[in-house]
């Protein structure tokens, strides 16, 4: 059996269990799927400092876990961290936006990311340019704090069917992607609202590690994501200015 862990780059608990419950509906049969969260780090990205610092924690966790580990998956719309844990990790490293993104190019032309909060949509935006989806992908944005998640998301769905159906109306949208980790609950009921597929990042990790773990497939070390020792070169070394 597979191992997949589904790392949190934040520091809640709460919003690590919320996204390891969806992770493990999401698994097949034959995985075993685990949530963590960083050890260090923030309890919330949601500025670029907060995405830095959380990718140091996403390292430490890859480096601390990968021995037991088949595949990670990253939950944190954005993918912190991602690129870097591809060069520690042994096995495959899956950023939910990425993947995210990626599911919803199979199933429609046209799509539009739903994130939160408002800051954070240049994070979504640099994965869709770096996958090359402008022309397709349109990124809007509720001013929630990620915090809210920690209650669950049901409480959002009004507040994400009303720019959903703005980004259909608006953006030619033809099927949703929910930007954040931790909105599982909100799939269903929006599907049968908006009547378009809507894509969680979450699963969609779950899903694409465990393709590749089926079909054998891991990082190239050919160059770009040549392994690098994770520890004790990465440890943070504090040093007087001269």
């Amino acid at each position: 059996m597979s191992r997949i862990v589904v790392l949190n780059p934040n520091t809640s608990d709460a919003l690590t269990a919320v996204i390891a419950a969806a992770a493990q509906q999401a698994a097949p049969a034959d995985v075993e799927v685990a949530g963590a969260r960083s050890a260090v780090g923030v309890d919330s990205v949601e500025s670029h400092a907060e995405e830095a610092i959380a990718a140091v924690g996403v390292l430490e966790r890859v480096a601390a876990l990968d021995a037991t580990t088949d595949a990670f998956v990253v939950a944190c719309f954005g993918d912190t961290g991602v690129t870097a844990a591809r060069e520690v990790a042994s096995g495959p490293v899956v950023g939910m936006t990425e993947a995210a993104l990626q599911a919803a190019c199979l199933v429609a032309h046209r799509f539009a990311v739903i994130t939160m909060p408002d800051r954070t949509i240049a994070h979504s935006e640099r994965v869709v340019r770096a996958l090359g989806l402008e022309h397709r992908c349109a990124v809007r944005a509720l001013d929630v704090p990620v915090h809210d998640l920690e209650r669950g998301s049901r409480h959002l769905l009004d507040a994400f069917a009303a720019e959903a159906r703005l980004a259909i109306e608006q953006d030619r949208a033809e099927a949703i992607v929910l930007g954040c980790a931790g909105l599982a609950d909100l799939v269903e009921p929006l599907r049968e609202a908006l009547g378009v597929p809507v894509v969680e990042g979450v699963a969609a990790g779950v899903g694409f590690a465990a393709a590749l773990l089926r079909m054998g497939l891991r990082t190239s070390r050919a160059s770009t994501y040549a392994q690098v020792p994770a520890l004790p070169r990465f440890a943070l070394q504090r040093r007087e200015a001269s």
